[in-house]
């Protein structure tokens, strides 16, 4: 399976104007720049995005080993928060703090915390990254 994405840029780093797509439609011609990376002006970012994918990734791997343990979600919450950092050469995504919030009839807490460190262990976003992963995850009734 492949997927893809791809940005368009004009401009300067400051001045310029970007527009990021998905194969899939999902984001069409969708704006961003230096202002909604540094400066919080409306459009995206790259980190956001990879937040984005991570928290789909790591819900979704969660789902399919809770399968095997015999168990199903009622429902699943996921955040993941990217910190953009600014570091000798540059910056670099340092960290990435997921925090789940997860209705899971049977599930006890111990069952719960095991199965979410492996899903945040075996996601493939989360083997993508470099960066320092944590988690909070919280099982709810």
């Amino acid at each position: 399976m492949k997927a893809s994405g791809s940005a368009v840029w004009s401009g300067g780093l400051k001045d310029g104007k970007g527009a990021i797509s998905t194969k899939s439609g999902a984001l069409k011609d969708y704006p961003y720049g230096f202002a909604s990376r540094f400066e919080g002006r409306p459009g995206t970012n790259p980190e956001e995005l990879i937040g984005a994918a991570h928290a789909g990734c790591f819900t979704m791997a969660l789902s399919l080993i809770l399968g095997e343990a015999q168990l199903t979600a009622e429902r699943m919450e996921t955040t993941a928060e990217v910190t953009l950092d600014k570091v000798d050469d540059g910056f670099a995504i340092t960290a990435v703090h997921l925090t789940l919030t997860a209705k899971i009839p049977g599930a006890s807490a111990a069952q719960f915390n095991e199965l979410t460190a492996k899903a945040k262990a075996g996601c493939p976003v989360s083997k993508l990254l470099k960066a320092d992963i944590s988690l909070d995850a919280r099982l709810v009734n």
